[in-house]
């Protein structure tokens, strides 16, 4: 697994705890920052998952209304908060992130979607992100 997935996985972890939580993005994220000084083996993944996170904490309100223009008939409240935090994630890496390809961004969040939440989410993911995409 490529230090990229790992960070996506623990920015997923660090989305999804605090939404479930109720906890701010940014506590969540000291909280995780913490953890990962006493990992210095975990240093490289480390590295990229606080900027996704960051980027996601910087950008919130047009993430957010991205997921929810595309999002047919889903409210962002009602989707699985793991669902929820792939598509944060991912918009982010498709709006914000020149590094990451927009079909690398998609298909990682498609994969832990399949992985992750329910049987439905992944084809859900894609055609969410699909849209956001196209509408860039």
């Amino acid at each position: 697994m490529s230090a990229r997935t790992k960070a996506r996985r623990r920015a997923l972890n660090i989305l999804f705890s605090a939404d479930v939580r109720g906890d701010a993005l940014p506590v969540a994220l000291a909280a995780e920052a913490q953890r990962a000084a006493s990992e210095p083996e975990r240093q490289a993944s480390w590295l990229y998952a606080r900027e996704i996170v960051d980027g996601v904490v910087d950008h919130a309100d047009e993430i957010d209304e991205q997921i929810a223009a595309h999002s047919r008939d889903w409210k962002l409240d009602r989707m699985p908060a793991v669902d929820r935090g792939l598509l944060r994630l991912a918009t982010w890496e498709i709006l914000f992130n020149d590094e990451v390809p927009t079909a690398v961004a998609i298909d990682e969040a498609v994969e832990l979607a399949k992985e992750l939440s329910t049987e439905d989410s992944g084809a859900f993911v894609h055609g969410v992100l699909a849209r956001v995409a196209r509408s860039t």
